[in-house]
């Protein structure tokens, strides 16, 4: 136990003796050394509140939201500081956020029962008061099984899981926490058995149906996730909730005539449901409708001045400028201390978007910062961590590797792996190889990835992957081949190429080639500033968290780079490399030499690309819909003298 571990435990001991002087300096102690420090800014916060120092816990806690804005115990703190501090309505707002951030927390969901009781709210406080009875009732391993899930102890949560489990192999609540666990794991192929098996001992239980909807969507099995959705909705057709859930799932299955009736049923009920509103303009913008679209993202914010998903599903657009009543609104909403996090999260990057449509670029920037360091300080991503990762590959993916397996896999030429960094023009290349008669364009599908996380195996700290890959037969390297045509066919269209454009791809081009030796690889391939730049603007629905910090998608940048300099030395000519710039310069020529890599002939059609008709769900849904255009090009000049951290890191 090293120095600040045997401090943090002298001061949870002096806490709990009743010395909240001795711990609250402790703590202090801690933090002078490290003011980020949650553990000590958590028990600073508890001792100043029992020492009477209301103004001194209500700083620490500012400090710790900002270092980890989704610690549910932190929330539950700032609830009791707020309840000594004789503020009901802020207490109510505190509880409710530890609850949603950690539905175990026993105390808050009595304290918000008590609070809204006193406030007149019957409804609200009996719900919280059946919450506070049903997580009273779970045994004691799967109480704490939930606090560890919801609070990132994730192994943790996995031991004491399945182990309890392991005498109690039907009990449907731990097989749900442990198909939870197994979600965030991103082993998604345990997590769905488990909660199809839970389904199955408990098929009345409403919250492990939508849980296993949940699984089979995040496995991509859209044809499934939409049958149960139906099932649910065959219970209840008048049920907002099923509605909505067989929406997204109709939508995921491609029938949007279907979902937009569904999204227009639910919102008869629930005229100013802003969760609806905005999911329904996503649908409208995928299917290119962006005016209405617009409608739609608009209504939702009226509904809710605090939405901040519809002013950033605004901004995502590219292509929409923010009216001065609209920045305003925005700006008020951002100037509240009590905003939600991820509500704050999305304002700050349409808030970036706003100014820098108006050429106000130091405001911009401190916005696109501020959003940046907010999702960086939730991730905790790390550079170092993501260095090894790729390194690993390159240690383990050598040309030996591939020479001993040449002519092994399945030989299936029919994917295409557009792959590389967000924002380099994969989606206009995309649209480009879409136009063309012989090809599908289908979605970032997740199959690679999740195949390497098998390979991983279940011991995180001890990853089986990529070494793993030497040990693989002939025979297992096919069968993951053929698995991989088998579950994408869903999302194809009936031609004999598809593409599959999810980025990450380009870690596992070693495991792509092994598995599909004649898939079709294309590396998109932007200039670094204009590439990472866009990438530090952009929030992601999910993953890419080394976007959040210039630092950090610098070097992810340059280890990117190397490692497909790695790939094309142990396995020359079998990526294409594809400049943003080039097909800015020579669409046609580009257009051909990809085709011709492919095997294909050329199609005008390719070059009218804007005019394909077809879901496009990435961020330049709206931009691939209007001629190629050089707008994106040298985007961060005008930040340039805020980026010399982005600089330094490609150079190193």
């Amino acid at each position: 136990m090293d120095r600040r571990d045997e401090q943090l435990q002298a001061a949870r001991k002096a806490l709990q003796a009743g010395d909240h002087a001795g711990a609250l300096a402790i703590a202090e102690d801690l933090l002078a050394a490290d003011a980020g420090d949650g553990d000590a800014l958590y028990v600073a916060a508890v001792a100043a509140r029992y020492a009477g120092k209301a103004g001194a816990a209500a700083d620490h806690l500012a400090a710790l939201h900002r270092a980890m804005p989704e610690y549910g115990r932190a929330w539950q703190e700032a609830g009791h500081l707020a309840v000594a501090r004789n503020r009901p309505a802020d207490a109510i707002a505190a509880f409710s956020r530890a609850v949603r951030f950690n539905p175990a927390l026993e105390a808050s969901w009595r304290e918000l029962a008590r609070l809204q009781a006193a406030a007149g709210l019957t409804a609200e406080a009996r719900a919280a008061s059946a919450q506070r009875e049903r997580i009273g009732a779970l045994p004691r391993e799967l109480l704490a099984v939930t606090n560890h899930l919801h609070e990132g102890r994730l192994l943790r949560a996995e031991e004491i899981c399945r182990h309890y489990l392991r005498a109690r192999p039907q009990e449907t609540e731990g097989m749900r926490l442990l198909a939870q666990i197994g979600i965030r794991l991103g082993v998604l192929d345990d997590a769905e058995f488990l909660l199809e098996s839970a389904v199955a001992f408990a098929p009345e239980d409403i919250q492990l149906r939508l849980d296993y909807i949940d699984a089979l969507r995040r496995r991509q099995k859209f044809e499934r996730s939409r049958e149960e959705a139906e099932a649910l909705y065959a219970r209840d057709p008048d049920n907002p909730l099923f509605q909505s859930h067989l929406a997204i799932e109709s939508l995921q299955t491609g029938d949007y005539d279907r979902a937009f009736e569904l999204f227009d049923r639910v919102l008869k009920a629930l005229p100013h449901d802003p969760a609806t509103l905005t999911s329904r303009g996503h649908a409208l913008k995928t299917m290119g409708r962006q005016a209405d679209a617009v409608e739609s993202y608009r209504a939702a914010f009226t509904a809710k001045p605090d939405h901040g998903d519809a002013f950033y599903a605004l901004a995502n657009l590219k292509t929409y400028r923010f009216t001065d009543e609209e920045m305003a609104a925005m700006r008020e909403q951002a100037a509240r201390p009590e905003l939600a996090f991820m509500d704050r999260v999305h304002i700050a990057f349409a808030l970036g978007k706003g100014h820098e449509d108006r050429g106000e670029y130091a405001e911009s920037f401190a916005h696109y910062r501020e959003g940046n360091d907010l999702k960086r300080a939730q991730t905790r991503y790390s550079a170092d961590a993501m260095t090894a990762e790729l390194a690993r590959q390159r240690e383990a993916c050598t040309a030996d590797l591939f020479a001993r397996h040449e002519g092994d896999g399945h030989r299936a030429p029919d994917p295409i792996f557009i792959l590389g960094l967000p924002r380099a023009g994969s989606t206009l290349l995309e649209q480009i190889l879409a136009s063309h008669s012989q090809i599908d364009g289908t979605l970032e599908l997740p199959n690679i990835l999740s195949l390497a996380h098998r390979l991983r195996g279940r011991k995180a700290s001890a990853s089986r992957y990529p070494d793993i890959l030497h040990d693989l037969t002939a025979e297992q390297l096919a069968k993951f081949g053929e698995q991989y045509i088998a579950d994408t066919r869903i999302h194809r269209q009936g031609a004999p190429f598809f593409i599959d454009k999810m980025p990450n791809n380009f870690r596992h081009i070693g495991l792509i080639h092994l598995i599909l030796p004649n898939a079709t690889i294309i590396d998109a391939r932007r200039e670094p500033m204009d590439c990472c730049f866009s990438g530090f603007k952009q929030l992601f629905a999910e993953g890419q968290e080394f976007t959040y910090g210039l630092e950090e998608i610098g070097r992810y940048y340059a280890d990117y780079v190397d490692l497909m300099q790695h790939w094309d030395e142990v396995l020359p000519g079998r990526v294409l490399r594809v400049s943003h710039e080039d097909v800015l310069d020579d669409l046609e020529g580009q257009t051909r030499r990809m085709l011709d890599h492919i095997g294909l002939p050329f199609e005008e059609q390719c070059l009218a690309f804007h005019e394909t008709k077809r879901a496009v769900r990435t961020a330049s849904s709206e931009q691939v819909r209007q001629p190629i255009t050089r707008a994106g090009q040298g985007a961060w000049r005008p930040y340039e003298e805020w980026l010399d951290p982005l600089k330094a890191a490609l150079q190193s």
